[in-house]
């Protein structure tokens, strides 16, 4: 969340770029903004945590090349929205809005993409290994060259095609 708690912005997106906001019942949805801050595409699924929807758009991002959209015209109205249908019941990802044309609407999944391409990869936070005391014996057998460590083949067992009951 920022500090009007209205959402989790990435750095350096004030205008443009990923943002994840609260949705009215409590659960979260992400949208991407153009440099001009207009709202280009949004997510209709929605996630538990902000952590969440940031995977959900790092998913998206890595696998932008392949994207391809349904085009379909507004139920209630004119225009045309593009839809990259999701694996769910909603649609992963459509346009924030309807376009008066079919080829602006395929221009604007095209700038979508793109856009998409260029967003950095999110960090995911960096957990450190908790620091563990190793016993002096333990330690001293960790010292060893490898080439000094005592090896064993296994005897391998035959892989029979039967049956425990021998059929």
């Amino acid at each position: 969340m920022d500090g009007s708690g209205r959402g989790h912005t990435a750095a350096g997106a004030s205008r443009g770029g990923f943002r994840a906001e609260r949705a009215p019942d409590g659960r979260y949805r992400w949208q991407l903004k153009a440099p001009n801050g207009r709202v280009v595409a949004i997510t209709p699924a929605l996630f538990e945590t902000p952590g969440e929807a940031e995977r959900g758009f790092d998913g998206l991002r890595v696998g932008a090349a392949e994207l391809t959209a349904r085009i379909t015209h507004v139920r209630d109205g004119i225009g045309w929205v593009w839809v990259i249908p999701g694996s769910r019941s909603l649609p992963e990802v459509r346009s924030s809005r309807a376009y008066e044309r079919y080829a602006t609407c395929q221009n604007a999944f095209r700038r979508f993409v793109v856009l998409l391409a260029k967003q950095p990869p999110r960090e995911a936070p960096v957990r450190e290994a908790p620091v563990r005391e190793v016993p002096a014996r333990e330690a001293a057998s960790r010292d060893l060259p490898s080439r000094d460590l005592p090896t064993r083949e296994l005897p391998r067992k035959p892989v029979s095609s039967r049956r425990p009951d021998g059929r």
